[in-house]
């Protein structure tokens, strides 16, 4: 089945791919629907029953209702549906001795093909009664919940049903419930092989269309503003046939007297600036993509007259901010907790006279994702619980940092703020679909000989 799996994703993506080299082409909306059932039945098979074990809960309870949507019970929902219905109840439950999981919909209606209907209404009115009661015929030994204090993931039991569970269960089964915090955590940071073959052309397109608007198609210095590309941006993004989980941002550095600080870098830029030759651009980027999301910064430089690069202060800057990322990347190892690698990777830049700021969170289902927190902007010295939590294989992040350099020329301090998205194997952590590794310059040095 996993071949099978494989050999339909390399051919719907890279057949696509060939018809437009300059950017993978988006897949039709029943296309989509086809690789996102698929890599669920693969999940379901390969990922699930490992972390159930792996936390020894063996029924685990995902509940939610439409519009009040539980985020795990989401990335769970088959294609076509984009809700949950009424009162969704999902029961996962290992039986133990190498069986399969069972796989049941406490609900009006089987959900999908993994998720068989168990609740007859017309034998048993009372939803939460028939849950009961299926609780007690399979006597779970430990029952997850989608409760968490620290992960907003692993939270999504709404107050009201689980009053609703608690009353209708035996006493002896409400004290095994139990925070289901790290299994959900485990099924959304778990990336799966098909799921990785794909992600490279995802952030492809991502980069793609970064650079598309980071060019003079786009930019006309002088006349064109920071918001005029932001929105460009977000045109860009629905008309190729995605959407987005954040609004792009769009900054300037430049020779003048305003600070690049933290706070205005996240919060406090201004929006509608106009962009002029000898400017360092900054962009902050994501599209969603088969339940798939990016997260992109990048750099350009707006040439002035006369000059065919970038100044020499500006590349020997980027240059520092790739030399973080490397010792950041070089720290990932399997077990260390998004604290330990934050706190060693701080150091050792440190100690080669470097002055980074490391913020980097997973990515994959969601945009700012479940997993360890490696470090905040505003949290240096780690981050409590969540920068706990340790590095699995099989994941993916945002890595997301920037340096400090004092610019002579400009007399004042840039921050090179990079972000790139990577996959750690177990073993090494790659970039997805590369990493720049120099600045874009608008409009783009042509060729001479052509």
């Amino acid at each position: 089945m996993r071949v099978l799996i494989f050999s339909l994703i390399l051919t719907l993506f890279f057949t696509s791919y060939a018809q437009n080299s300059y950017m993978p082409k988006t897949l039709d909306m029943k296309e989509r629907a086809v690789i996102v059932d698929r890599w669920l039945q693969d999940r379901m098979a390969t990922v699930l029953p490992d972390l159930m074990k792996r936390t020894g809960i063996d029924m685990w309870l995902i509940i939610a209702r439409e519009y009040n949507e539980d985020p795990i019970l989401r990335t769970m929902l088959p294609s076509t549906w984009q809700s949950a219905r009424r009162t969704t109840i999902l029961v996962i439950y290992d039986p133990g001795d190498q069986k399969p999981l069972e796989t049941m919909a406490m609900a009006r209606y089987a959900v999908g093909d993994l998720f068989r209907k168990v609740w007859d209404k017309e034998t048993q009115p009372d939803q939460w009664k028939a849950l009961a009661a299926l609780i007690k015929e399979k006597d779970p030994k430990k029952i997850g919940i989608n409760k968490s204090v620290t992960f907003g993931h692993a939270d999504g039991l709404s107050a009201t049903h689980y009053d609703m569970l608690t009353s209708n269960l035996e006493d002896k089964y409400v004290k095994r419930l139990t925070s289901a915090e790290s299994l959900g955590i485990g099924w959304l940071e778990t990336r799966t092989e098909s799921e990785m073959i794909v992600y490279p052309n995802i952030i492809r397109m991502a980069h793609q269309i970064i650079a598309e608007g980071f060019s003079e198609k786009v930019i006309q210095p002088g006349v064109t503003t920071t918001d005029d590309v932001v929105w460009w941006y977000r045109d860009k993004i629905r008309s190729a046939g995605y959407t987005t989980w954040f609004h792009p941002s769009v900054s300037i550095q430049r020779k003048d007297e305003a600070s690049f600080e933290h706070l205005r870098s996240f919060s406090d830029r201004p929006e509608d600036e106009i962009i002029l030759p000898g400017d360092l651009l900054h962009v902050d980027f994501g599209i969603t993509y088969l339940r798939l999301n990016t997260d992109t910064q990048q750099h350009a430089y707006v040439l002035k007259s006369g000059e065919t690069n970038p100044p020499d202060f500006l590349v020997k800057a980027f240059a520092q901010g790739n030399q973080v990322q490397d010792i950041f990347l070089n720290n990932f190892k399997t077990g260390k907790t998004g604290n330990e690698i934050l706190q060693q990777s701080l150091t050792e830049a440190r100690d080669m006279g470097l002055k980074p700021t490391i913020y980097t969170h997973p990515i994959g289902y969601h945009g700012h994702a479940a997993g360890p927190t490696i470090g905040m902007w505003d949290q240096q010295e780690g981050v409590p619980i969540a920068g706990d939590y340790p590095l699995y294989p099989n994941t993916a992040y945002s890595i997301e940092l920037n340096n400090a350099t004092f610019i002579k020329e400009w007399n004042k301090e840039i921050r090179i703020m990079l972000e790139e998205d990577a996959y750690f194997d177990g073993d090494v952590v790659r970039y997805i679909d590369g990493r720049q590794t120099e600045l874009m310059t608008i409009p783009r040095t042509l060729d001479p000989n052509h």
